[in-house]
């Protein structure tokens, strides 16, 4: 298995690079993960959405498993997050954090799941940091450690 995670922005911000180095770092097979960052788009609206979109179709495989962050998504717990990576522990697993204008139907189709971190928004730049710590719980969780408390 292979962990990808790919986001439209900007480069990790200052602040919250550290932060999620952490977390990619201590992953380990099969859980390890690579981080992509794609550039935003120069349009706005649905012309970014379309263009961002297309960037990261560009980056799929027909039988990768694509999980979709949305704020619109369903709410998984952290163990539910470690049992569905398992569960496809034999795939390439594609995590997408879409750009400011979100990503278009077709995108939104082709993702296997449909995720949300919570019913608040947060900025981009967060919710990688967020998805990375959450990638290191899952692996946790997965292993058994008592990182996480349940």
């Amino acid at each position: 298995m292979k962990i990808t995670i790919i986001t439209i922005g900007k480069k990790h911000e200052a602040w919250v690079q550290p932060g999620i180095f952490r977390f990619l770092e201590r992953l380990r097979a099969p859980f390890a993960a690579e981080m992509i960052i794609l550039p935003h788009s120069s349009f706005e609206g649905d012309r970014a959405r379309q263009e961002e979109s297309e960037r990261i179709f560009s980056r799929l495989n027909s039988d990768d498993f694509v999980i979709l962050l949305d704020e619109r998504g369903k709410n998984l717990s952290s163990p539910e997050l470690s049992d569905l990576i398992t569960e496809h522990i034999d795939k390439h697993i594609v995590f997408i954090i879409g750009g400011a204008y979100g990503v278009t139907s077709d995108l939104r189709q082709k993702s296997n799941i449909v995720w949300s971190l919570s019913n608040l928004v947060f900025p981009h730049q967060l919710v990688r940091l967020i998805l990375a710590e959450q990638l290191y719980r899952a692996q946790e969780i997965h292993r058994g450690s008592h990182y996480h408390h349940s």
